[in-house]
């Protein structure tokens, strides 16, 4: 361990010279003067949080489904239900923040990303949901206080298993270069007619929808066609890949 060795040099006044004293510093010592401070900037380092995978995610992995952005990081994900920015004003997934789905679906949604690119290299997949466990669609199933025949234009029956819950169906939009989505003339999770595709050309006969609404829609119906997807009637967002039969034929529900 090096000695420092701090000297204060006091100066003295004196008639005689012989009254000062010298001092011999070692030149590999160094000399401290006390009245110099010297400030040092320091630099403060903030971490970024870990992604904590909880329990639900873990049953996701377990069962042996795949984050999409591992099969294609190019695919944007923003799940609705990790927020409050639902129908329902609830955060009902905690700290799942990646989308999964059944390894061949994923690959397949991979294809309609490819499809997309192709025809404009500006546009991406959005996902706004993809695996839905059974246990969290019951969650919500339960919490929405309205009449059953209401209640089914929101969220399936959990006795009968959503598709959602196989990992074989997705909730998703275009997203343009800012990773805003594009205008469907309806929002995600909207319950009304104007979001059902079995009605658009009525609203836009009465102008509620444009002709770009129906172009962005039918992009997105294309789009997913190219992997093998299907739209639903009621929903501009949601795409199966299996049907309810076929789904659980190949995998067992996510509980």
């Amino acid at each position: 361990m090096k000695k420092f060795i701090y000297l204060s040099v006091i100066i003295l006044s004196s008639c005689s010279s012989d009254q000062s004293k010298e001092n011999e510093v070692k030149e590999d010592q160094p000399i401290v003067d006390s009245t110099i401070t010297t400030e040092i900037d320091t630099v403060e380092v903030i971490e970024e949080p870990s992604y904590i995978v909880d329990t639900l995610e873990q049953k996701i992995i377990d069962a042996g489904l795949v984050d999409i952005q591992t099969v294609d990081p190019s695919i944007l994900v923003d799940l609705k239900y990790s927020s409050t920015d639902n129908f329902m004003e609830k955060d009902v997934y905690g700290y799942l923040g990646k989308a999964y789905l059944q390894p061949t679906v994923a690959e397949d949604l991979a294809k309609c990303q490819a499809y997309l690119k192709s025809k404009d290299s500006s546009l991406s997949i959005l996902v706004y949901d993809a695996v839905r466990p059974r246990s969290v669609q019951q969650y919500m199933w339960d919490i929405l206080d309205m009449p059953i025949n209401e209640k089914v234009k929101f969220v399936s029956n959990p006795k009968n298993g959503s598709i959602h819950n196989y990992g074989c169906a997705v909730d998703l939009t275009i997203a343009n270069i800012d990773g805003e989505a594009l205008d469907m003339g309806a929002g995600y999770d909207d319950s009304r007619k104007i979001a059902y595709p079995r009605h658009e050309q009525a609203y836009l006969d009465s102008g509620m929808l444009s002709q770009q609404h129906l172009e962005n829609r039918e992009l997105l119906r294309e789009t997913m066609k190219a992997g093998g997807f299907w739209n639903i009637q009621t929903e501009w967002w949601h795409f199966n890949r299996y049907n309810r039969a076929k789904a659980k034929e190949l995998y067992q529900i996510i509980e």
